[in-house]
């Protein structure tokens, strides 16, 4: 058997099994092929160059338990390889965090966020970094600056800190324990926060995939705000004179807006569309 041969078996496999994808794939074809190539050890873009290469019978049986195991368990590939890719740059990842999917990732790599920050620009904080992915990230789109990255959980920071050693960012980039802002006391010109914002209902409704992720990353509350209110609160006494904070709220728009009805926001365009990250300055908050 060949590798194409294999991956359209597995994709087979995974879509008569009815398992679910957005943890960085959208299908089970890209799905079975990131599972077929990490076990092989072949580049996960590399499949037209390594299509015909023959897979041994052992190899085989390694991949089809993996693929097994993505479909009993219903946990992301993530969590089975340890590994994911966010704008091309690898994480480790595991159970003890969300996988990275951040659409704020998106607005780092393409200077969307630029124009409102300034020359002053240096201290920025990544809210509920969780793996801290969005932490290197803003790392590596501004070598000026220095971040910190705060969670409230302490098994979130031990893997942040496996991703902020794997990137050698330690000497700017800070690992802080924080229920939200409540333990900070820094001022930022920027704070990214990627919260948990899923309303109960779709909490209710998730599919496994998503159930196997750490809740407290995931839940909003009746109407996922809950932690966003307390944010919206909080911010000004965190920001400096002009800063802005952008945050992730997914398919939340329409929560969002009937919880904040006064508050002037900018939505940035993403993938996903115009409504899953919005920007709102430090004097828009203060007038709300």
């Amino acid at each position: 058997m060949r590798v194409l041969q294999l991956v359209e078996a597995q994709s087979a496999r995974l879509s008569q099994a009815g398992v679910s994808f957005g943890h960085g794939t959208t299908n089970a074809f890209d799905e079975a092929a990131w599972l077929v190539q990490w076990a092989l050890g072949l580049p996960l873009d590399g499949l037209d160059e390594h299509a015909q290469r023959a897979v041994s019978a052992s190899e085989r049986l390694v991949i089809e338990a993996l693929v097994e195991r993505r479909i009993k368990t219903r946990k992301p590939a993530a969590y089975l390889t340890n590994q994911a890719w966010l704008q091309g740059v690898a994480f480790h990842v595991d159970e003890r965090v969300i996988v990275p999917r951040s659409f704020i990732a998106e607005l780092l790599a393409d200077a969307s966020i630029d124009a409102w920050l300034g020359l002053q620009t240096r201290r920025v904080l990544d809210l509920c970094t969780g793996s801290g992915c969005l932490a290197v990230l803003a790392a590596m789109a501004w070598p000026e600056v220095r971040i910190d990255a705060a969670d409230i959980s302490e098994d979130a920071l031990a893997v942040a800190r496996i991703n902020v050693d794997a990137h050698e960012l330690q000497d700017r980039i800070t690992l802080l324990r924080s229920d939200g802002l409540s333990t900070l006391t820094d001022r930022y010109d920027l704070i990214l926060c990627n919260p948990p914002y899923v309303n109960a209902d779709a909490m209710a409704n998730l599919p496994p995939e998503y159930r196997a992720e750490p809740e407290l990353a995931l839940a909003g509350g009746t109407d996922g705000m809950d932690f966003i209110r307390q944010l919206l609160f909080d911010a000004p006494s965190h920001l400096l004179p002009g800063a802005v904070l952008v945050l992730e709220i997914g398919n939340e728009r329409e929560h969002f807006e009937r919880a904040f009805p006064a508050l002037e926001a900018v939505w940035l365009e993403t993938s996903a569309g115009a409504d899953q990250v919005l920007l709102v300055t430090r004097e828009s908050l203060l007038s709300s």
